[in-house]
């Protein structure tokens, strides 16, 4: 196993950068959650989204209890249209380009 940000830098770095404190956030491209939880820790709320459905059931089986109510998780990619109509505070997009 890699560790990826054992210093847990990532997160600090982008909550300075983007404002993600009490923020609405659109993930694109969540995978199985590894960025998600830390999101949703500093976040209002975190819509997580990505095309590959089986990382999209690994994230929404390993959401942390306690963040279950501020992280919903959507089968989407970048383009899709079908999202449903919400205005995000912050766009998060990490490893997704």
């Amino acid at each position: 196993m890699v560790a990826r940000d054992p210093e847990g830098r990532e997160i600090e770095v982008l909550g300075r950068l983007a404002g993600l404190d009490a923020a609405d956030v659109l993930e694109v491209g969540c995978g199985s959650g590894r960025l998600t939880w830390r999101l949703a820790a500093r976040a209002a709320s975190v819509l997580a989204t990505d095309p590959d459905t089986q990382a999209v059931a690994q994230a929404r089986a390993a959401c942390p209890p306690d963040l279950a109510g501020r992280v919903s998780f959507e089968v989407a990619d970048s383009t899709c249209d079908t999202l449903p109509r919400a205005r995000f505070d912050r766009a998060v997009l990490s490893w997704s380009l």
